[in-house]
């Protein structure tokens, strides 16, 4: 059998049928000489390659009596994908807790499934409600004539969003946004101060909608009191993973969903963050991933409109390659010289061809290297 040197491309048309004799000793040099190398492969999962050694005679172990490897598989050009599919749950997102600032009872609460829209009160105590307004902030202090910040413009974009002018919306809080604040509060039934004390105000990212109530009519509430928890008003899909599989839940990556009835839809990461999972039973505590997928385009949201809470199964990829050639994990070998290679079977010969590896994924590896073209035969152990 003819073996090529790793760093010398490899001709099939220069392969020796020779006698067999001057091919074993050749073959057992070049085997033997393989024997101290390592595989670690970065690819959990993929596979594992094979390290020749030779046994008493000097052969391969597992080889065919006319010194070929006992079995071969085909170099394919394909689409290679790093996917990996979790079970998830289909519902509205992450949940969120409104939790009170204002002393007294709670009067009116909102029924869990209700959606609150900007400016339509959440609840209420001692009959006076807490609002919902839209911004990125939480409202964490009194705001009044001379305060400044991101808060004081969420605030002055809500007033002019539900019809209250007289102000340019900014970052200042003026005698004009004071006016305007007195005419909200009197449409409200509030008293007219011109300022907005802390929890009177919900700051949210959008219209929401009550996921369970923390509280009942009646009961007392004040700073630091759970009321309600909420979510958005869009249907989503949460999953979970594990940390080794981080790379697969990257913002804003595309995901696809299989629905109780098994149809397939599209959706996108829209958030990603990590959560501990304490001790339960013989279960070690953790850390898992967690996912939030929305459903971003209108067929995918109007094939999930009949379902309100239901499992799912959610298929993630990392990374794909187009158009490129693969072989089994399994094909490959651990080089002496370091790197890897594939052995290269033609007829009655074969021949050890050093690769370059790319991505490992669905039991295969992308290999590219002179002497690797679509169809050719690499050896396979048993």
């Amino acid at each position: 059998m003819t073996v090529a040197h790793p760093d010398e491309p490899f001709d099939m048309q220069q392969a020796d049928p020779s006698p067999r004799r001057g091919r074993r000793r050749h073959r057992t040099r070049r085997v033997t000489r393989m024997t101290a190398a390592v595989l670690v492969l970065a690819a959990a999962g993929a596979g594992t390659a094979v390290v020749l050694a030779p046994d008493s005679s000097g052969k391969t172990g597992g080889a065919a009596a006319n010194g070929l490897p006992p079995a071969t598989a085909e170099v394919l050009r394909q689409t290679l994908k790093d996917t990996r599919s979790a079970d998830a749950r289909l519902g509205f997102g992450t949940e969120r807790t409104a939790t009170g600032r204002l002393p007294g009872t709670l009067t009116r609460l909102p029924a869990p499934g209700e959606e609150i829209t900007r400016g339509k009160a959440l609840y209420a105590v001692d009959d006076q409600p807490v609002v919902v307004l839209y911004g990125s902030l939480p409202a964490y202090r009194v705001l009044a004539k001379g305060s400044e910040g991101t808060d004081v413009r969420n605030l002055e974009e809500n007033l002019a969003a539900l019809g209250y002018t007289g102000f340019t919306p900014d970052e200042e809080y003026t005698d004009a946004t004071a006016r305007a604040v007195r005419r909200w509060q009197r449409d409200l039934g509030l008293r007219r101060t011109g300022t907005v004390e802390p929890g009177r105000v919900v700051f949210t990212a959008g219209a929401i909608r009550v996921a369970g109530l923390d509280a009942e009519p009646g009961d007392q509430t004040g700073p630091g009191r759970d009321v309600l928890s909420y979510t958005g008003t869009a249907q989503a899909v949460t999953a979970e993973l594990d940390t080794a599989d981080r790379r697969l839940a990257e913002q804003g990556g595309p995901v696809e969903v299989t629905l109780p009835d098994g149809a397939v839809v599209r959706g996108t990461i829209t958030e990603v963050s990590s959560v501990s999972e304490p001790a339960e039973g013989e279960k070690k505590a953790g850390t898992k991933i967690k996912v939030v997928v929305g459903l971003t385009d209108a067929r995918a949201r109007a094939a999930v409109r009949g379902y309100d809470e239901a499992g799912v199964h959610v298929i993630f990829t990392a990374d794909t390659r187009e158009n490129v050639l693969t072989v089994p994990v399994s094909a490959l070998l651990a080089l002496a010289e370091g790197g890897f290679g594939v052995e290269v079977v033609k007829g009655s010969t074969s021949a050890y061809v050093p690769v370059t590896t790319g991505l490992f994924a669905e039991g295969r590896v992308e290999i590219s290297g002179s002497g690797i073209s679509q169809g050719a035969k690499v050896g396979m152990p048993k």
